[in-house]
């Protein structure tokens, strides 16, 4: 594609998403230049008042997939706009995403940058964690580092406890030191409020944190806390994604995201 026909494209996505609430015209499945940051064509189905602010302030958008996500055209979803995805790879000490593969595949060949994440399982200890991914996603240079999803898990069916904020802490410093040595590039923490603060994740320094807050702006849920993403809806719209999925962005510009992935990617 042409720089003056991508460059027309963008400038239509952002006028589209800006609004939070307009409805998006698809733009198929068109080619996309390596590395390029296409801006969102995205609608939502239960936008908050920060969503605009999301989409207007910060160009490098994403999502997160699983099992949920069934139906993934994923060179219509580059094309609309998701630049990054996170895809779910395993749970605990035993489970794999049924749809880890699928999208695994999928999300690199459409050029999309592309990263595994692990659910922790409160009931596993976090070396057995930590191999059960090891084991399940490969190294590969230049895919994102991988991220640690650490929430409470109330609905669990076999594991609800709440240790103690220090245990939980520990946990996750052995599974960042882990995840850091196996794959060459410190693991992304994601969380959502009330885990964060009832385990004072914030004293985990040196962290990139991926933050939840599909309320609010991530500074009045997380004050002062610093943020590499952000997770700010959950009822996003995007062409060539059946139904509703997450969407997130990266914290700075189209400068700051290519010196992060220099910078942190897997060697």
């Amino acid at each position: 594609m042409r720089f003056s026909t991508f460059a027309l494209l963008a400038s239509v996505a952002v006028l589209t998403a800006c609004g939070g609430g307009g409805r998006s015209v698809d733009r198929g499945a068109a080619p996309v230049a390596a590395g390029a940051v296409v801006a969102p064509n995205f609608d939502d189905a239960d936008p908050h008042p920060e969503t605009a602010v999301a989409r207007s302030r910060h160009p490098v958008h994403g999502i997160d997939v699983a099992r949920f996500q069934t139906s993934v055209d994923w060179r219509a979803a580059r094309a609309n706009g998701v630049n990054f995805a996170f895809i779910k790879a395993t749970e605990g000490g035993d489970r794999v995403d049924e749809m880890f593969q699928s999208h695994w595949r999928g999300a690199a060949a459409a050029g999309v940058r592309r990263g595994a994440y692990h659910f922790f399982y409160h009931c596993r200890a976090p070396e057995e964690q930590a191999r059960w991914f090891f084991r399940n996603v490969p190294r590969r240079s230049g895919d994102l580092p991988p991220v640690i999803d650490m929430e409470w898990t109330p609905d669990s069916p076999t594991c609800t406890i709440r240790r103690p904020a220090a245990e939980i802490r520990a946990d996750a410093a052995v599974l960042i030191a882990m995840f850091t040595e196996h794959y060459g590039t410190a693991p992304v923490l994601y969380t959502t409020v009330d885990f964060y603060e009832d385990n004072q994740m914030w004293k985990l320094g040196g962290t990139d944190f991926w933050l939840r807050s599909v309320a609010a702006h991530p500074g009045e849920r997380y004050p002062g806390q610093h943020w590499a993403f952000w997770q700010y809806t959950s009822t996003g719209l995007i062409p060539g994604i059946a139904g509703e999925v997450d969407i997130n962005v990266f914290s700075g510009g189209e400068a700051a995201w290519a010196e992060w992935l220099a910078r942190r990617a897997q060697p």
